[in-house]
């Protein structure tokens, strides 16, 4: 069953030798929940988030988390604690390989909502570029009156 929420996502991207940038997001979004292949949370980027045409898939499963954009990025970002994923990031300025190197989640969703915390390394070129963490925050859309 697919159900209206309010998507709100908080990120923290440290940098060395610079101050860490938050970045915060609120947007409509919808959420599915597909059983034993996790929940489905899914919303249109705009133009805040500078990837206006592009669609955005979180697929939360029990021990994995991947993050899937289509548009105008492409990408498949998979989190999975104590691993190390490579990905490629499509933008329409080129392609950028990146490494995530998950170090912690916590994830407490199910079909009426709730939290997703990730915490991970950011790796280009096999070096560390910065540490990470985001979380998700879902709740139900207010019903109309």
């Amino acid at each position: 069953m697919e159900r209206n929420v309010i998507i709100s996502i908080q990120g923290r991207q440290s940098f060395p030798q610079s101050e860490p940038e938050i970045i915060e997001l609120v947007t409509e979004g919808k959420l599915e929940d597909r059983g034993e292949a996790g929940i489905l949370l899914s919303y249109q980027e705009s133009e805040v988030t500078g990837l206006e045409g592009t669609r955005t898939t979180i697929q939360v499963e029990p021990r994995r988390v991947t993050l899937m954009r289509t548009g105008t990025v492409n990408s498949q970002m998979v989190f999975e604690e104590g691993r190390r994923h490579q990905s490629l990031y499509n933008t329409p300025y080129g392609a950028l390989e990146i490494g995530l190197h998950t170090r912690k989640i916590r994830a407490s969703l199910d079909h009426r909502g709730g939290d997703v915390t990730i915490y991970y390394a950011l790796e280009i070129d096999h070096e560390e570029a910065g540490r990470n963490m985001f979380r998700i925050n879902v709740r139900p859309a207010a019903l109309p009156r």
